[in-house]
């Protein structure tokens, strides 16, 4: 039988074999090849605080705290890439061979249907093709700053997310593209693919270096995806009077110090939540999810966005046990981590 991994209770996990269903119309099967985590989201879920909030009822626009928003056991994974295996009554657009790329769990095969499914090219990377969900957010965040042609822009946090703003900064024409991460290897991949200065955190007061850089006017625009206190109090610091700072991580409660009443009182900026799969976009009707997934999907297609440098570690799906945790307890040598089938 073919098998999954699970998370039967906060920071455990487990295999746990499952019987192929029958496909319903329109729906297919995928063998798995490749795959990928979305940390941030599956790190809160991992960990037990995602829950803490309760499930978000859509009607009364809040959190029900009495049910949890994801009940263990839980399923880890993201993205995959696979081989379409079989077909359903009703499929049209996918035939058995094709090379996919799906949502879905960390397991051997997935059951999806064919409209759920984006169809790759021979020659497109796996590793870039599973990026396509962090391109999707990245994408939102940078539409969402309002970003323009010679904007100073920062990022916080040099994750999977932040690795694509940096790339679709410079598509979008900023002339100055801080990167903001305390690792190491972050860093440097980020000015590989197009930031012009790479800043740690722990090393230098990051908030007034922004401001340094850009001769004191502080950064127009400034996406935080890391969710520390520390990241979102030099943000509103390195901000310019008037600019923006879009929050786009989905963090834990911040902790005792956040201090919106000093240069974020007297530099009044805009501070805008992030999040691409919310419906409405803030730009409804002319833009929605589907057309951030399109454009993303097609830039990285064409190489205009690279996932070569970003999907690593790699393991092997068997070592799962072992490498997923990580994520939670060990990432100075992870930005998303891909598994090998």
């Amino acid at each position: 039988m073919p098998k999954e991994l699970i998370c039967p209770e906060p920071l455990k996990l487990a295999w746990r074999d499952y019987e192929e269903p029958p496909l319903q119309t329109g729906q297919v099967r995928i063998r798995c090849e490749f795959g990928a985590a979305k940390h941030g989201t599956e790190l809160s879920i991992f960990k037990g605080y995602g829950n803490l909030r309760g499930r978000f009822d859509v009607q009364k626009g809040m959190h029900v705290r009495e049910q949890p928003s994801h009940p263990y056991p839980w399923r880890p994974g993201n993205m995959n890439v696979g081989t379409v295996v079989e077909v359903g009554e009703g499929v049209t657009q996918l035939a058995a061979g094709d090379r996919v790329l799906c949502y879905g769990p960390f397991r051997q095969t997935q059951v999806v249907h064919e409209n759920s499914c984006w169809k790759l090219p021979a020659t497109m990377s796996w590793k870039s093709a599973v990026c396509l969900d962090p391109a999707d957010f990245a994408l939102g965040a940078v539409r969402d700053g309002n970003v323009r042609l010679g904007d100073a822009v920062a990022v916080f946090s040099l994750g999977a997310i932040g690795l694509m703003a940096v790339q679709l900064l410079r598509l979008a024409g900023a002339a100055l593209i801080i990167a903001v991460d305390p690792l190491a290897l972050r860093r440097q991949i980020a000015l590989e693919l197009g930031a012009d200065v790479a800043l740690d955190p722990t090393a230098c007061d990051a908030g007034a270096e922004i401001r340094r850089l850009t001769d004191w006017r502080g950064a127009d625009v400034v996406i935080e995806y890391s969710g520390a206190t520390q990241a979102m109090q030099d943000a509103l610091r390195g901000v310019a009077f008037g600019g923006t700072v879009v929050a786009g991580a989905y963090p834990p409660p911040y902790g005792a110090g956040l201090d919106f009443g000093a240069e974020a009182h007297l530099n009044r900026p805009h501070i805008v939540f992030s999040r691409a799969c919310s419906e409405p976009n803030r730009d409804h009707p002319r833009w929605n999810e589907k057309r951030l997934y399109a454009t993303a999907f097609r830039w990285l297609v064409e190489g205009r966005l690279r996932g070569d440098l970003i999907v690593q570690p790699v393991v092997r799906f068997e070592e799962l046990l072992t490498a997923y945790p990580k994520i939670a307890n060990d990432a100075t040598s992870m930005i998303k981590l891909g598994v090998a089938y």
